[in-house]
């Protein structure tokens, strides 16, 4: 009987214990389509400079990591507003078509979104406000075999977060 008690009460502190731990309080999920940056982490100024600075694909040539003319206009815009809003960091993806193996295509992805940071170095965005990461060809933009698909799958996405100190 004895065991069983201790057996018992063992089980029920193992539980309390595991409650009270292994519940850490989650982060509520206020996103929405219309606010996908959530109330409580961004300020309104913010979630419109957070807009600014992910609107705005760029997109690249086949097998290429230059950055066009237009690009560089896009770039120009998010690092002013990246410069005025360092409590923001960026996160740059870059993305490849289909086409190619998997290596090759993480590697050129790499190699775009490290022009696209580069880029905003030069300009004055410190680098410790951005991250780069490379899908490859893991997440298209659009599904589908044609040059005009793949044109769209060869990009620069940029992510917004809130730094917290």
């Amino acid at each position: 009987m004895k065991i069983f008690m201790r057996t018992g009460l063992f089980t029920v502190l193992a539980l309390v214990l595991l409650a009270g731990f292994g519940c850490g309080k989650n982060p509520v999920d206020t996103q929405t389509p219309e606010n996908p940056y959530g109330d409580e982490q961004f300020t309104a100024e913010e979630r419109q400079a957070a807009m600014q600075i992910t609107n705005g694909t760029i997109f690249f040539a086949f097998d290429s990591f230059d950055l066009r003319p237009d690009s560089k206009d896009t770039l120009s815009r998010k690092a002013a507003v990246m410069k005025q809003f360092p409590q923001l960091r960026v996160v740059i993806e870059g993305h490849t078509d289909e086409r190619g193996t998997e290596e090759y295509n993480l590697a050129l992805g790499e190699r775009r979104a490290r022009a696209a940071f580069e880029f905003l170095v030069n300009l004055g965005v410190p680098a410790s406000q951005m991250e780069m990461v490379s899908f490859g060809k893991l997440h298209p933009a659009v599904h589908g075999s044609s040059e005009a698909v793949w044109a769209q799958n060869r990009r620069d996405e940029f992510k917004v977060t809130k730094t917290t100190y």
